[in-house]
């Protein structure tokens, strides 16, 4: 994991956009789907894992009170801070999946294109926490890529699976189409 974090810490360093998720299309029709998909308008204790530069934390800060928003790569931290910075309600740490996941709990969760890049064992541990800090009711949003990238340690396809069959987790809503799935799930 170590060397994965140094790669995503070079990869901000190096571009302030790396996956240019202000600017493509994909990113912000996945931004507003996902948007569309939370079923509250309002969110009392959110918690979204993986915030990168902060595209999807600034929405969802309008939506969220209050928001932690954590990345495992410091350039992203300083990036996803100044984007939020008028956001009282908002607050932005580093730290990385399933090690320093908060203890909630929280009544919305949102995986945005991160589960992928832990192994089996970590999105295992990942989704465990997850689960315990949901409280009931609270939603999980999970909404990943669906091809495969060289960085990418478990598909997309099957962190949904896992996902799909965690028992104290009902669905709620879905989406997919060929460039990703969005899946709502609901705690018991």
């Amino acid at each position: 994991m170590a060397e994965l974090i140094a790669h995503f810490d070079a990869m901000h360093e190096a571009d302030e956009d790396p996956w240019q998720v202000t600017s493509r299309w994909y990113e912000r029709r996945k931004r507003a789907l996902t948007m569309a998909a939370l079923p509250l308008e309002r969110y009392v204790n959110a918690f979204e894992p993986g915030c990168s530069i902060g595209a999807l934390t600034q929405l969802l800060a309008d939506r969220c009170d209050p928001l932690l928003a954590m990345d495992a790569a410091r350039a992203a931290v300083v990036r996803c801070k100044t984007r939020v910075a008028g956001a009282r309600n908002v607050t932005v740490e580093q730290g990385r999946l399933p090690d320093d996941w908060p203890a909630g709990p929280f009544d919305l969760v949102v995986l945005s294109e991160v589960a992928y890049y832990l192994d089996s064992a970590d999105v295992d541990a990942s989704l465990d926490r997850c689960v315990a800090s949901l409280a009931p009711g609270g939603h999980l949003v999970s909404v990943h890529w669906s091809q495969v990238a060289d960085d990418f340690r478990t598909p997309g396809h099957e962190v949904h699976r896992r996902i799909g069959v965690r028992p104290e987790l009902v669905a709620v809503a879905s989406y997919e189409d060929k460039d990703f799935r969005l899946d709502v799930r609901a705690r018991r």
